[in-house]
């Protein structure tokens, strides 16, 4: 079985020295950058699988090589960095990251995280197929979905919510992102709308809203629907 390659990206040679041998143990491929050009130039040579990418290199900030990776590349992008503030993941991922994880950190998240994003490599305009989760069935051709066998009535912007969240399945996808893309650029800001409409999405699809497994919160940043079940 071919191995995925992995490229991390990181100035820490303490990072560096832990991440690789962790990863090879876990069956990866390693190559390494310690600056963004370095990192730009690892992807269009070494054909990387997936980028773990800091954004604190000392050549250029990490969102920066987000928007030029996402110029001409989809692969898939785990930022590993030591910046938490909201504002800083909000940007990543809504510049095309995949997902996000802090430092300090264990290997063990990292790692769960790189494997939902290598399974979502490419499927970015797949043709939809049916999903299941937690008894909920949703089927984009037929535009149904149930739970437990029985119709669930959504409205048209509901299912457009939840046809979205399905779609990155096991990533955050940010609040900016869900308010343009189900109700366009003006409502780029009006959180209290979105709060409004997942607490009615979760009313119908959730066994128990107020203990969400499939539509999961992730705080200041926007939402994540879980992965099949």
């Amino acid at each position: 079985m071919n191995q995925s390659r992995i490229l991390v990206v990181d100035d820490e040679p303490q990072i560096q020295r832990f991440l690789k041998p962790s990863l090879t143990a876990a069956g990866y491929e390693v190559v390494e950058a310690a600056t963004g050009a370095e990192a730009l130039k690892a992807v269009a040579t070494q054909a990387p699988d997936l980028v773990i990418l800091d954004l604190g290199l000392p050549d250029m900030d990490g969102k920066e090589v987000i928007a030029s990776l996402r110029g001409w590349s989809d692969i898939p992008i785990v930022i590993l960095s030591a910046r938490d503030r909201e504002s800083e993941k909000i940007a990543a991922l809504d510049l095309g990251a995949d997902d996000y994880v802090e430092k300090p950190f264990g290997i063990g998240e990292l790692t769960a995280r790189i494997r939902t994003a290598l399974r979502h490599r490419g499927r970015r305009d797949a043709i939809p197929t049916v999903m299941e989760i937690d008894g909920l069935t949703i089927d984009p051709l037929r535009r149904l979905v149930s739970r437990d066998g029985e119709i669930v009535h959504l409205t048209p912007k509901e299912y457009d919510l939840l046809l979205l969240l399905s779609r990155h399945v096991g990533r955050v996808v940010t609040h900016r992102t869900l308010l343009t893309s189900v109700w366009g650029p003006a409502h780029g800001d009006d959180l209290h709308y979105l709060r409004v409409f997942i607490g009615q999405l979760r009313q119908k699809i959730e066994r128990d809203p107020t203990q969400p497994r499939i539509v999961r919160t992730e705080p200041g940043v926007g939402y994540r629907m879980a992965e099949h079940e």
